[in-house]
Parts: structure tokens; C-alpha cells; sequence
């Protein structure tokens, strides 16, 4: 890849694209140009020659700027990719805040691409100066990470016991809150849809559930991937089993257009038939139909203030592992209603399709 290759591919000058990367004038693109100049960078592999720039330029040893430093974003949950729109609107907050500071992300990995030896190999070539590990990890992943860095970040939704450090949205009291505020609709039997082996937001549905005195009955969960396509499934599932819920928990906002989708087709209004609630207010919620009661994250806080708590980090601000937490909140649309008595039923649904 060249700095010509480069240029042409981001849409701006070749000199643009040298100021970007060799930090010569940090007005010489927006930030969202000088992001997908570092995204071709990091997805290409390119690597800038400094020395070779700096003796062009004449320039002794202590006064040659220094090279960019380096990102790796760890996708650490089993069933997510790198296309999930919430990590994603993390990632872009953190590489525009990274920027700032003359860092760029080098690197992306899956939890399965962590662990192969040319991985490592290319880590070790080209090591990272930090990493932020988004979502869920597990113990191989906290060793393979600590491996690799000293300087680890870890964001998401769920508190984790590893010593790194960690900038999160408390995910069972955000499940809590959604479920209260399903009670203070009226509903009283609230069906969830999304993963549940070792999952903290079904494990948090279950604990908001018996702390709010609501039944729980494992007929009125699906199991699937927190995906659209496990949302339309999981719908489906719940509908030939479930009892005659008036609300649905989604664990997440893919899992719920796929749940919207399937509740379109098996003809049941929403809210005025079932109220569905979900987590992440990403972009794609407010444009829904139903527009999407969700709780929302601050996604892009999440991934500046990753970077920051990186950067103090890297730079020996602080030793012990640091903790912090961002508030959230109900982004209150349309999808969620007071419980309507004349709701139509999934014992109806099912009665009729007997005959």
C-alpha cells in the first residue's frame, strides 16, 4: 500500500494524507477524514517510514517527532463481529478521541483471531502501545490480552473481576431498571429474548424479576444470539410456547428488529398488543416502526473515555486498575404502553392455528 493508494481510496490529496499521518498540522483534514485515514492505515497494514522522512528532512535524532502510537480493539464476545453497531459507534468515538493525542487503531481482532500464532506474530512485529477489549471476556482472553500488553482497557456493559482497567454501564441494574419501568406500565408477565449461558443481562432479567415479585418461567425466555435473525427466531419460539406475555425484554436492539419483525408477521400490534423493551439505543432504534423504547447507552462516552483512561495509563498517570462507571438512561419512543386489557393473546394465536 502506498501513500498515493492511500489518498485515492480516502478521497483527499496524497499531501493530506502525509500531514495526517505524520501529525504536521492537525488541521489539515476533520476528524472524521483523519479517521478514515487511520482506518485504511490499520486495515491495510500500512507502516509509516518516519526515519526514512526524518533524514529527508535533516533532522537530528532529538528533534524527530515521533511516531503515531498504536491502538489493538479486542472484540471479545463469541458471537460478536466487528460490523455490530454498537461497538462500532464505540470504536468511532474512541479513534476520533485517539487522534487527538496521536494515537490510531492498528489493529482489530475477534476473540478467535486472538488466539492464532500469526496474531501473535504480528503483535510482536508491530506491537500495540494499548488495547481495549470491548465486551465480554473470559478468563483465555484476559491471559492472552495481559500477554500481549500491559496497558489494557476493557468497556462494555458488564463489570469484570480481571485487573484491568474497566470504563462500563452497570448491566444488571440497567436490566433492572428496564424491567421496573415495564411495571410501572402494568406488566406483570415480561417474557426475555437473548443469549443466557453465563449472561449477565439474563441473569440480571431473572434477579429484577424476583426482586420486583414477578413470576419467572423459563417457556417465556428464548435462548438465541443477540442478532436480528435470533430476535425473528426467538419471537417465533416464544410464540408457541410462552404464556400470554404483555411485554418482551430484548437483550439487545439487533435482537430487537429481528422480535419486531416476527411480531409484524404473526399480526400483533406494537405496544398495543405487546410492549417491547431493549438495550443500546443505537442509531437504527429512533427509526424504527414502532420508533424503539430502549435504554440508552452512551456509546460514544464509553469510547472516549476508553481512550482517556488508555492514554493516563500509557503515560504512567495511574498503577492500580481503574473502575469507571457512565450513567444511562430509558430513551422513551414507542414500542412500550400501558398494559391494554383487550391485548390480543399467544393462547388465541395458538388455538387458532390448531384448527
Amino acid at each position: 500500500m502506498t501513500l498515493k493508494e492511500i489518498a485515492k481510496e480516502a478521497g483527499v490529496s496524497v499531501s493530506t494524507v502525509s500531514r495526517v499521518i505524520n501529525q504536521e498540522n492537525t488541521k489539515a483534514a476533520s476528524p472524521k477524514v483523519q479517521a478514515r485515514i487511520w482506518e485504511i492505515i490499520r486495515r491495510t497494514g500500512y507502516s509509516p517510514n518516519k526515519t526514512a522522512r526524518n533524514l529527508k528532512l535533516g533532522q537530528s535524532a532529538e528533534h524527530r517527532d515521533p511516531d503515531p502510537k498504536s491502538i489493538a480493539c479486542v472484540y471479545a464476545r463469541t458471537h460478536t463481529d466487528m460490523s455490530d453497531p454498537f461497538f462500532s459507534q464505540i470504536v468511532k468515538a474512541l479513534e476520533l478521541e485517539a487522534i487527538k493525542s496521536r494515537y490510531f487503531i492498528r489493529y482489530s481482532f475477534t476473540s478467535q483471531d486472538l488466539g492464532r500464532p500469526e496474531t501473535a506474530a504480528q503483535l510482536t512485529q508491530f506491537p500495540a502501545d494499548g488495547i481495549v477489549v470491548l465486551g465480554r471476556y473470559d478468563q483465555r482472553i484476559a491471559s492472552l490480552v495481559s500477554n500481549l500488553s500491559k496497558n489494557v482497557v476493557y468497556t462494555g456493559l458488564i463489570p469484570m473481576d480481571f485487573q484491568f482497567d474497566q470504563v462500563v454501564c452497570d448491566g444488571s441494574e440497567i436490566v433492572y431498571t428496564a424491567i421496573s419501568y415495564l411495571k410501572s406500565l402494568g406488566h406483570t408477565v415480561i417474557g426475555y429474548i437473548g443469549e443466557q449461558d453465563k449472561e449477565p443481562r439474563f441473569s440480571g432479567y431473572k434477579e429484577a424479576l424476583s426482586k420486583l415479585n414477578l413470576p419467572f418461567a423459563q417457556r417465556n425466555t428464548a435462548n438465541v444470539h443477540q442478532t436480528s435473525e435470533g430476535g425473528y427466531e426467538g419471537m417465533k419460539m416464544l410464540a408457541r410456547t410462552c404464556d400470554d406475555l404483555s411485554a418482551i425484554l430484548c437483550a439487545n436492539d439487533r435482537t430487537a428488529i429481528g422480535v419486531l419483525h416476527a411480531l409484524k408477521k404473526l399480526n400483533f400490534r406494537v405496544p398495543e398488543d405487546i410492549s417491547v423493551i431493549s438495550i443500546d439505543d443505537i442509531d437504527i432504534a429512533q427509526y424504527m416502526s414502532p420508533m424503539l423504547t430502549t435504554v440508552h447507552i452512551p456509546t460514544d462516552e464509553l469510547g472516549k473515555m476508553a481512550f482517556k483512561v488508555l492514554l493516563d495509563r500509557v503515560s504512567g498517570g495511574h498503577r492500580m486498575p481503574l473502575k469507571t462507571f457512565l450513567p444511562y438512561y430509558i430513551a422513551k419512543r414507542d414500542s412500550c404502553c400501558p398494559l391494554n386489557r383487550d391485548r390480543r393473546l399467544f393462547s388465541t394465536l395458538r388455538q387458532q392455528a390448531s384448527h
